[in-house]
């Protein structure tokens, strides 16, 4: 039984559709299609019933899967295990943050490829909260205070931040001194989203309100600079405004708690030595001294 067959089938049970089983995989639907009749055919039986919207598992496919994804996995580890020391083969899906994965975490990747020429590495940049399991990921680089889930993550390096605004929106608003007269400001935010402040020790959770929201950091920075309110953003994205002037820190004495770059990689026992050697990668670029920020604002 080819492995490529097992391969393709469990992605497309996993992605709900040849379409997006071929996209995962980086070759043609014709091609999903034909490895999906042969193995079909070797088995004599039918895995994936066909429908407009996409292919849904009989039966008997949904019990194959599970098989067939233990035995991919197994090759996965056999093949790594054979390999020469350090050398990568096969390909790595990793979502990355768009806002400054490009600037930080696409050096990373670069050279991640140039160690390992054996390796296809496919990275998507975005913003957006990507379901690695539903999508397909190895894993991703996620930024900033992490949710409860059951992925497992690794930290690979610190992430600092603060409030900002401009000299203009100063001077025609006044700056905050409290998370009280905080909330009476105008806001620059990503969504709804709470903003934690550090009081001494004691974390403090404000809801800030505003008229202009967008789903990356420089945009919010570039708002911040033309005076539109108040924003909560990571030094790496602040840093060169502060330097210039365009920003100024406000609430000093409230600043946010420290926050994290992570490895985050679907539920497993062990994670592949690839999904290893990137961590371990970003851990060296990142830390000492973190690579994601400025120092702390002083």
């Amino acid at each position: 039984m080819d492995i490529e067959e097992l391969q393709t089938f469990v992605e497309v049970a996993d992605a709900g559709g040849v379409s997006s089983a071929a996209l995962r995989l980086g070759v043609s639907k014709s091609i999903v299609s034909r490895r999906l009749f042969r193995l079909e055919a070797e088995l004599g039986v039918q895995l994936l019933a066909r429908t407009t919207r996409g292919a849904a598992l009989t039966e008997a496919g949904a019990t194959f899967r599970d098989y067939a994804a233990r035995v991919c996995a197994e090759i996965d580890v056999a093949r790594e295990t054979i390999l020469p020391a350090g050398d990568l083969r096969g390909r790595l899906r990793v979502a990355v943050p768009l806002s400054f994965g490009q600037t930080h975490f696409a050096p990373i990747l670069a050279e991640m490829a140039r160690r390992h020429p054996q390796l296809q590495i496919h990275t998507c940049y975005s913003d957006r909260f990507v379901d690695l399991i539903t999508e397909g990921y190895d894993c991703a680089i996620r930024v900033g205070y992490l949710q409860d889930s059951n992925l497992i993550a690794r930290r690979v390096g610190p992430l600092y931040g603060k409030l900002v605004a401009s000299p203009d929106y100063i001077k025609a608003h006044g700056s905050p001194e409290t998370p009280e007269e905080l909330v009476a400001h105008e806001a620059l935010m990503q969504g709804t989203e709470a903003w934690q402040l550090m009081d001494g020790d004691k974390i403090i959770t404000v809801r800030p309100q505003g008229r202009f929201k967008a789903d990356n950091g420089p945009a919010l920075v570039a708002a911040a600079a033309a005076g539109l309110g108040i924003a909560y953003l990571p030094d790496c994205l602040t840093h060169d405004y502060i330097t210039s002037g365009a920003l100024v820190p406000v609430m000093t004495h409230y600043s946010p708690p420290p926050a994290a770059a992570y490895v985050i990689r679907p539920p497993g026992q062990h994670p592949a030595r690839k999904i290893r050697v990137l961590t371990e990668l970003l851990i060296e670029y990142c830390e000492p001294p973190p690579h994601l920020a400025a120092a702390p604002f002083r």
